[in-house]
């Protein structure tokens, strides 16, 4: 686009911005500073997601592989810090890459490990929500997943005009937003990040509302002095 003779200079500019945010993200990688990883290294006995896990005898040592299964917090150094191995560098690894180079990395102390790890992406949720608020979502969630879990929109919620915003400035909106929550996009495929922000604007009162609310507000004051004056 940037080189084709009949582009526009905003769309040459615009591919210039895309084509540059896709080579960064290839050398940096998706994590970010605050995400969590998820990992389980099978044969750790690890119980099933949303299961309490079983009581560990006082005393029993834990394996290499329990100690490793666990939820890890990404460092500014893009780092997660793994019980036993040490550190292991994210930097240049997508999301959707996790998985086998984990695997690879635990490969070199672990003979054919079988190994399980998502990412989870820390956004807040605001506006038109029934519960806003921050939430830890599953990279390969769906957008909507993030209305979701914040118990989903409120019936003045404008949900056509939601948008994505990254440090204040909008990063999807309008229909390229629309058209994505409509194909079932998720959170790694629109390349959102931790501290993102899902803004969902609120309907405002009409007119006709705020007569009648003013209305009912009036005829209630002569009733209320009246009830007074018959108190006391």
């Amino acid at each position: 686009m940037t080189a084709a003779p009949d582009s526009s200079a905003a769309a040459r500019a615009r591919a210039a911005t895309q084509a540059a945010a896709v080579r960064a993200r290839l050398q940096d990688g998706d994590f970010q500073v605050g995400d969590r990883v998820v990992l389980r290294v099978e044969g750790a006995d690890a119980p099933p997601e949303g299961t309490a896990p079983e009581r560990t005898p006082p005393g029993t040592p834990r394996s290499v592989e329990q100690q490793v299964s666990d939820t890890f917090t990404v460092a500014p150094d893009r780092t997660i810090l793994l019980p036993v191995w040490g550190t292991v560098s994210l930097r240049g690894v997508l999301r959707s890459e996790l998985e086998p180079y984990l695997t690879r990395e635990i490969a070199r102390y672990v003979r054919d490990p079988v190994v399980h790890a998502h990412a989870l992406v820390r956004v807040s949720v605001i506006g038109g929500v029934a519960h806003p608020g921050f939430y830890a979502m599953p990279a390969d969630a769906l957008l909507s997943d993030a209305l979701t879990a914040a118990g989903g929109p409120i019936v003045d919620a404008k949900v056509h005009e939601m948008r994505i915003e990254r440090a204040g400035v909008p990063l999807w909106t309008g229909a390229a937003l629309q058209l994505a929550l409509a194909e079932g996009r998720t959170l790694d495929e629109m390349n959102v990040r931790a501290g993102d922000r899902f803004v969902i604007p609120v309907r405002n009162r009409d007119g006709t509302y705020e007569t009648v609310r003013t209305v009912g507000i009036l005829l209630g004051i002569p009733l209320t002095i009246y009830s007074l004056t018959r108190i006391f």
